[in-house]
């Protein structure tokens, strides 16, 4: 009887397993999505990433060493050429003063000795004793004693207080060169400022700049750099204002690029056209998208049915025949914008080309998952 168990429990084993075997060997071939080619208009763009600045900006720089005294105007000012913005306190080197001090002195005294023997070689040429060369020796050294004098006051004057005469308001007032909005002072009340000259280039003061001419900076890779045409129009997008493009165009390219984490950058400039409604700040991050070709009306597939020979790494389509097979097919390709792309030969209008990646039969197990 236990035999008979058995040997039924292996019959019925055998039996599931032919029907298992019988159910899949019936089971229908993987069907394959297809899509056709279509006509559309194909953008290659880059975008470049960069900043918005000014274009014209200067840097107000004093005239003369000494300390800020005052300060008249605020960051963010908006100001004339000729406004007065701080005021420079000279504070002289007790050293150079002193030293000017005593050539004053000193060139007094030659003075006092030219004076003396110009009146007494005066009155003996007048009396004939001397000759008119002597005379005029003589007069010449109480003229060089006199400038020497003039000269020396200058300079002690300068020292002392920064200008001679008139013109020491001149060189204490730092005053606005040009128009416009006052965009950062970098010193404060009771900072030493010093001049510029061949060795430093002097205190900045405060900067100004135009903001109604703003710019954009901004870098391209070498692989784009190529492709790119001044006088393009761009469109630029700033990070602190949303959902709004302003148009530019590329008015600069470098003739020379640098190295930057192993790639090498060509810096581009564009003006941009502002808008009276947002209020463009310098220095804000932005991105310029760049138009490098656009092909209108031409045939092109996804990029995604594109599938690539493991040997030749050549690209190629599998296109649906009369019998429900797919044959591959080579292509050739033209522009793309990285989800579409130009077909310039291999497939046509009617063709049925398969999505590789996707089949009918998922569709419905995931419909079944789903439900």
């Amino acid at each position: 009887m236990k035999k008979v168990i058995i040997f039924g429990g292996i019959a019925v084993a055998l039996i599931a397993i032919l029907i298992w075997f019988g159910k899949k060997n019936s089971a229908s071939p993987i069907e394959y999505k297809t899509e056709k080619a279509f006509i559309t208009t194909i953008i290659k763009k880059s975008v470049a990433t960069g900043k918005v600045t000014p274009l014209e900006e200067i840097e107000i720089k004093p005239q003369i060493t000494g300390i800020i005294d005052k300060i008249m105007l605020l960051e963010g000012t908006k100001v004339k050429k000729g406004d007065l913005i701080a005021t420079v306190r000279v504070v002289p080197n007790e050293q150079s003063l002193i030293s000017a001090k005593g050539r004053v002195d000193n060139i007094n005294i030659n003075l006092s000795n030219a004076l003396i023997s110009y009146k007494r070689n005066k009155g003996l040429f007048e009396k004939g004793v001397i000759s008119r060369a002597e005379f005029e020796n003589v007069e010449l050294a109480y003229n060089q004693a006199q400038q020497d004098l003039k000269n020396a006051q200058n300079d002690y004057q300068i020292i002392k207080k920064g200008s001679v005469g008139s013109s020491a308001s001149a060189n204490t007032n730092i005053i606005a060169q040009m128009s416009g909005t006052i965009l950062e002072i970098p010193v404060k009340e009771g900072d030493q400022v010093i001049q510029s000259n061949n060795f430093n280039a002097g205190t900045t003061i405060a900067s100004i700049a135009d903001m109604s001419k703003m710019i954009f900076e901004g870098k391209v890779d070498e692989s784009e750099v190529g492709k790119l045409i001044s006088g393009t129009k761009i469109e630029i997008s700033l990070g602190a204002i949303e959902n709004k493009k302003f148009p530019a165009v590329l008015s600069f390219i470098a003739p020379k690029g640098t190295e930057e984490a192993g790639a090498v950058q060509f810096k581009i400039k564009a003006d941009v056209s502002l808008d009276d409604k947002y209020f463009i700040r310098a220095g804000y991050s932005a991105n310029a998208e760049i138009v490098l070709e656009k092909k209108e009306n031409v045939l092109s597939i996804k990029e995604s049915l594109l599938q690539f020979d493991r040997k030749t790494e050549k690209p190629f389509v599998e296109i649906k025949n009369k019998e429900g097979k797919f044959d591959k097919k080579d292509v050739k390709l033209g522009t793309s914008d990285g989800v579409n792309v130009e077909i310039l030969e291999g497939v046509t209008k009617d063709d049925e080309i398969k999505i590789w990646n996707k089949t009918s039969k998922e569709d419905e197990e995931k419909d079944k998952e789903n439900n």
